[in-house]
């Protein structure tokens, strides 16, 4: 089965195609800047034909199409026509309380999705722009949605809750749904794989860390707790978002610098995190060099960053009672060897033991960091949330 994969972001798509259930790339690419000036694909092939094509892309229909265009086109093509195309995997940022896995998206479907556009304004629309789009261009063909939040609907209430008037937890669905839930859920399985781990009796704490970031405690494969909440913005900090903050001092500043609730969103979503308290980016490897160079400001937002991410450790291990295994992922835990030595210093009394030949330098791989003789193991796993949403919608279309 030959099954389309599509991320469908604010102003991109990211898509592969996959040959199930061999879990083969066949193609993969990326739409960029739909709707804005310098609109382009970037595809490759999986024999490394590459293919850039610059131009005008006014939304995300049109950007699907090009796409479907190129992946039956007779060079940079992967099939002969887009009758070979069997199924449609979508990943979805958020489905509310409404689903605690995959799903063939139905009209129904669709409908509840559009119901928790309020939980995600700046994501659910473009995922559903790019359903509704492979509605009109490959009708007939079956759509799996996969879900951001559906790996964290294990938590339980106490867990969940916040400590806020009831009524609006009931009125509103105000509550922790946590995200990165697909990739948390593939680093989880596979770390076990690699360290010969029973998923069923386990204590994994997975940190998927990149420009957004987040932490899940996972016990017995089952998310337990999560450090995004509501949304994206709540827990570690982040690229541009400040992460756990106290909302007496969100109000005060709201108040002193007299700006609207907007406003205000955008202070704490887009100009906050590593960008607002270094003052130099929201990519680590420019901070990084900003520190090396003396930069003091650049100095303490790694410091704060490494320390919220030992903080979470610590309170998931207390959490579940232990852990026997933390596990890096995403674009800064996975090539950031300095990032996984500050977390992992100082670590003795939780009983991790950090190899710092298996770490230092480690980009992008499988690898144990953690000491043969280490109590907790430490691990690096690259995520693969593309291969999940093809897995997730090979095997319920297959059960059909």
């Amino acid at each position: 089965m030959k099954v389309i994969v599509l991320n469908c972001g604010s102003s991109s798509i990211k898509y592969q195609l996959f040959e199930m259930p061999a879990q083969k790339v066949l193609s993969k690419g990326l739409v960029e800047k739909i709707g804005l000036k310098g609109a382009g694909i970037k595809h490759k092939k999986e024999d490394g034909t590459t293919l850039k094509l610059e131009g005008e892309i006014l939304d995300h229909k049109q950007g699907i199409e090009y796409v479907l265009g190129i992946l039956s086109d007779e060079k940079y093509g992967s099939v002969k026509n887009l009758g070979e195309i069997q199924a449609v995997g979508h990943r979805v940022v958020h489905a509310g309380e409404k689903f605690n896995g995959s799903v063939k998206i139905t009209d129904d479907v669709i409908k509840a999705l559009e119901e928790t556009i309020d939980l995600a304004p700046l994501h659910n629309p473009p995922n559903l722009e790019g359903i509704y789009a492979c509605h009109d261009l490959l009708p007939g063909v079956p759509q799996v949605g996969v879900f951001d939040t559906a790996f964290h609907q294990t938590m339980e209430p106490h867990v969940y809750l916040y400590g806020i008037p009831y009524s609006l937890y009931e009125k509103y669905g105000i509550r922790r749904y946590g995200f990165h839930g697909t990739s948390h859920r593939y680093v989880s399985k596979r770390a076990c794989e690699l360290l010969d781990l029973d998923i069923n009796n386990s204590k994994l704490i997975t940190c998927h860390l990149g420009n957004g970031a987040s932490i899940t405690a996972i016990k017995n494969g089952k998310s337990v707790d999560t450090s995004m909440g509501l949304t994206p913005l709540e827990g570690l900090i982040m690229g541009t978002r400040s992460g756990d903050l106290d909302i007496g001092a969100l109000l005060s500043i709201a108040d002193k610098e007299e700006i609207s609730i907007s406003v205000t969103n955008k202070l704490i979503n887009k100009h906050s995190g590593m960008l607002g308290v270094s003052g130099v980016s929201s990519d680590m490897r420019e901070i990084e060099e900003a520190a090396e160079q003396g930069n003091e400001r650049a100095e303490v937002s790694l410091k704060m960053y490494d320390y919220r991410i030992k903080k979470y450790i610590g309170s998931y291990a207390a959490a579940m009672n232990g852990v026997d295994a933390i596990v890096f992922t995403g674009g800064v835990g996975e090539n950031a060897d300095t990032t996984r030595r500050g977390v992992l210093g100082e670590m003795q009394y939780l009983g991790v033991k950090l190899d710092h030949s298996k770490n230092d330098g480690l980009r992008g791989k499988e690898q144990v960091i953690s000491t043969d003789d280490s109590k907790v193991k430490a691990i690096v796993v690259p995520t693969n949330e593309e291969l999940v949403i093809a897995s997730d919608t090979f095997e319920i279309l297959e059960k059909k």
